[in-house]
């Protein structure tokens, strides 16, 4: 086994057993980048800086007073702002943004020893289910189905962080959910990714999409593994007003395998019509599985799920348009060039005609739609109480004395890049369909891979928690995980 194939726990053990440093682990992972641009999975690299942290991480590390992640090579994902290092949302209406300070969550990361290889590819500004907005081009799955060549999606927006854990170019890799931004990439790569409560890590420094929706988590490949970065990335930002003042609890200590006495609950609204029959048969042995651990299997009725969907794609572009109009091209970033005459307005249209691609276009003009003066009320504010709706069907689940929900984490296997191209909008929204609700209810939600579709590639399955209940859902998790025994790795065709 190569270093750079070592999960961060394996990777942590045997750093302070002396077997190994942070130096060779960094050295394989760059190694393994460089032989896998076919991914377009790091878009910039940073092998000084990855080199300089490794070294400082041997040393802390020889001292005794390592943290856990001290000395793990990690992937950031394009919408952290990194200090000195290009962070462009993968938009090029930032190109040649260089931050001159770095997110809360990367410089925690940081503190804490972690070594940062690079940025990850990414849809422009989170927007997007397959990373085909990239301004970089398109981050490709190293997954194929068995011996066709088509290039298949890594998933989105954080479809360049899952395709490096998945190609192991590097042993973790930060990302964030909107709608479903880590756990449909993780699905769709046979990778495990958690969604952690909305306040539960700093936002500050991440480049927004929709501020009441967004948040970062970490993308790893085992469930301990994000239990243990994840430890590294939460704690109460003061920079971030929306950052809880809450306990963090230790979330590897909490991986007991014991869920005996847990109820788990089953929506029937997840049920969907024309549901593939590879995803009820996983979702159903998912459930077979807990049970057989100790949980309690109850059905239970979300019943204003069927509104997510449309409520999420008015509530999130309503954000997107009134956070992206900071990109005017004056103070930093790409900004047109003018003819003579050409005033200030002309100034903003063009350089937001040339920077913004076609999706976040899209987006920015439905926001702005329902945000107007005669749509505000008819649009925005009726989402509004919908989500409040869609909050309290989990506050009611939670408070009859369910522990978790189990659901499908996406509607199907990763799908071949280009081909949704001339479907309509709509039909890429539909993979956030088991996602957006979480989001909404501000919740935690973790997917991780339970089996293969009939063509070979990874399907998983999604576990919602409650509110700050990180650490039991990331046990029933592992149980999950542990019962799957899912082993599979792509094969190596980059």
């Amino acid at each position: 086994m190569s270093l750079n194939e070592l999960t961060i726990a394996e990777a942590r053990d045997r750093l302070k057993k002396g077997e190994v440093t942070s130096v060779d682990l960094t050295e394989a992972c760059l190694k393994a980048i460089d032989a896998a641009d076919a991914l377009n999975a790091f878009v910039h690299k940073t092998p000084e800086i990855a080199l300089e942290r490794a070294k400082a991480a041997d040393a802390r590390i020889a001292k005794g007073d390592a943290p856990a992640m001290c000395g793990i090579p990690v992937g950031i994902k394009d919408l952290f702002c990194t200090e000195g290092v290009p962070s462009q949302a993968a938009s090029n209406i930032l190109s040649g943004f260089r931050p001159e300070y770095e997110s809360t969550v990367s410089a925690q990361l940081r503190d804490a020893g972690a070594v940062m290889l690079g940025k990850l590819n990414m849809d422009e500004f989170a927007m997007g289910s397959s990373n085909e907005t990239s301004c970089y081009g398109n981050a490709v799955n190293p997954w194929r189905r068995g011996n066709d060549d088509t290039a298949l999606t890594p998933g989105g927006s954080s479809g360049g962080s899952a395709s490096a854990i998945a190609a192991d170019l590097c042993l973790g890799a930060t990302g964030t959910d909107t709608g479903g931004s880590i756990r449909q990439p993780a699905a769709f790569t046979g990778t495990v990714g958690i969604k952690p409560t909305y306040g539960r890590c700093s936002r500050w420094g991440i480049v927004a999409f929709a501020s009441s929706l967004d948040q970062a988590g970490p993308m790893t490949k085992t469930v301990r593994d994000s239990a243990i970065m994840l430890q590294a990335m939460v704690g109460h930002d003061p920079k971030d007003s929306t950052s809880a003042d809450i306990a963090v609890p230790d979330f590897e200590a909490a991986l007991t395998g014991d869920i005996r006495g847990k109820t788990i609950g089953i929506p029937r609204e997840y049920r969907m019509d024309g549901m593939p029959a590879e995803i009820q048969k996983l979702w159903d042995d998912g459930a077979a599985m807990l049970k057989d651990a100790g949980a309690k299997i109850v059905d239970i009725s979300l019943p204003h799920t069927k509104y997510a969907l449309p409520t999420y794609y008015v509530i999130a572009p309503a954000e997107a348009s009134s956070n992206l109009a900071r990109y005017d091209g004056v103070r930093y970033g790409h900004r047109a060039t003018l003819e003579a005459g050409d005033g200030i307005t002309e100034m903003y249209e063009k350089t937001r005609a040339e920077g913004f691609g076609p999706e976040v276009q899209r987006r920015v003009m439905v926001g702005t739609y329902v945000l107007s003066a005669g749509f505000y009320d008819a649009y925005y504010n009726k989402a509004r109480k919908v989500r409040a709706l869609i909050k309290k069907d989990f506050d009611d689940v939670f408070t009859e004395g369910v522990d978790a929900i189990l659901t499908p984490a996406t509607p199907s296997a990763a799908f071949g890049l280009g081909e949704m191209k001339d479907a309509d909008p709509v039909q890429m929204y539909l993979n956030d369909v088991f996602t957006v609700t979480v989001n909404l209810a501000g919740l935690p939600g973790v997917a991780l891979p339970t089996g293969l579709d009939a063509k070979g590639l990874p399907l998983g399955l999604q576990l919602i928690g409650q509110p700050w209940g990180e650490a039991d859902l990331l046990n029933t998790a592992q149980v999950l995980e542990d019962a799957a025994g899912f082993v599979s790795k792509p094969g190596k065709w980059w």
